[in-house]
């Protein structure tokens, strides 16, 4: 189970061919240097309430 064995991984990223053992959708996430991390969601926007002015004394 090396370089030279075509059913592994390894032989696959050697021999440059994609399939079972090495998919080419995991292989491009993984070139990129990111995983798939779930995207945070932004904080909702708080609304603005206008403040009711003062009653003058």
């Amino acid at each position: 189970m090396g370089k030279g064995d075509r059913k592994t991984a390894k032989g696959k990223r050697y021999s440059s061919s994609y399939g079972n053992a090495r998919s080419a959708t995991k292989a491009v996430t993984k070139s990129a240097g990111t995983t798939a991390a779930p995207v945070a969601k932004k904080a909702a926007a708080k609304k603005v309430v206008a403040k009711k002015a003062a009653k003058p004394a």
